[in-house]
């Protein structure tokens, strides 16, 4: 076993949903999920140091004052699910700087979970192999496996079985974030009402879907004029219904130069695709003159990964 290091930096990145479809809400109340995870220039921080228990402090470039510092926090849940794994009786303190919005559909909190289970798995020396780590990273929640590995992938089932997915090239994007979350759990609700209201639900939902063939050759291609007209988000009409400022965000976008633009996720994050890096500088340019909080980013990039 490999001497263990003192501290430990590990570095995760935020995604974006290039596709999600979702289907019916099965009676374990989730939904069959088809996506695209794409990881983008966007990070968490997680350093990871001995201590004699499990403790944690969150700062960062973003509001942190609704992340909790207790067992609710998944990177606090990950590094006591793998120290309970694998049978160790150190602890960790955990400090995160966080990059990723909170509770913006990238995923930031996945992104922590991931880094703490790569760290801590550094820092006990537990060398649990990436096959153990993906297996405890879908315990935690349907992104954290994404997080784990980065790059671009297919999401199935849960959004937990992923495939890796060839994307050549670099894709730029425009992020649009918002200072008032929204909560997963009533934009899925919210998409179940609309349903309900426009077709019978059926009695028997798929236990899963297929992302469309156009989505995946646009990503080997790595042509973003020929993946915009491609993308799309099953969550988007209920996070919109939500918040209209959301649809007047998207119209701006693409009138000042984005190829299209998607709530990411559950949002309120909105994604705009971008011809390339100039066009990308130009449309966070615009955005931010009507005032909105625009970064521009990148993507496909790596997984959680050690710093140093």
């Amino acid at each position: 076993m490999a001497s263990r290091p003192h501290a430990v930096h590990v570095r995760a990145p935020g995604k974006i949903n290039v596709y999600l479809g979702v289907g019916r809400r099965h009676d374990d109340g989730y939904h069959a999920l088809a996506t695209v995870f794409q990881a983008v220039s966007l990070y968490e921080d997680v350093h990871a140091e001995p201590a004699t228990g499990f403790s944690l402090e969150v700062d960062g470039d973003v509001d942190v004052s609704g992340v909790p510092l207790d067992d609710r926090n998944l990177a606090m849940r990950a590094a006591k699910l793998l120290a309970q794994s694998a049978d160790i009786d150190s602890g960790v303190h955990l400090r995160i700087r966080k990059g990723v919005p909170v509770a913006g559909g990238m995923g930031g909190g996945s992104a922590d979970a991931a880094a703490a289970l790569v760290a801590c798995d550094a820092l006990w020396g537990t060398e649990l192999g990436s096959h153990r780590l993906h297996a405890l990273a879908a315990r935690l929640g349907a992104d954290v496996p994404f997080a784990l590995h980065g790059g671009t992938a297919i999401g199935v089932g849960r959004g937990d079985e992923l495939t890796p997915a060839l994307a050549r090239g670099r894709f730029d994007w425009v992020l649009v974030l918002s200072e008032q979350g929204l909560s997963t759990p009533e934009v899925y609700g919210r998409l179940d009402v609309i349903r309900s209201h426009g077709e019978a639900v059926a009695d028997d939902p798929p236990p899963s879907l297929d992302v469309p063939s156009a989505v995946l050759h646009a990503l080997r291609t790595g042509d973003a004029h020929e993946l915009a007209p491609v993308m799309m988000n099953d969550l988007e009409a209920p996070a919109v219904l939500d918040r209209p400022d959301l649809e007047l965000a998207l119209v701006d976008g693409v009138r000042f130069g984005a190829l299209t633009g998607i709530v990411s996720g559950s949002g309120p994050t909105l994604a705009f695709l971008c011809p390339g890096p100039d066009a990308a500088r130009a449309v966070q340019d615009a955005l931010r003159s009507t005032g909105r909080d625009a970064l521009h980013v990148h993507g496909p990039v790596p997984g959680a990964r050690i710093i140093g």
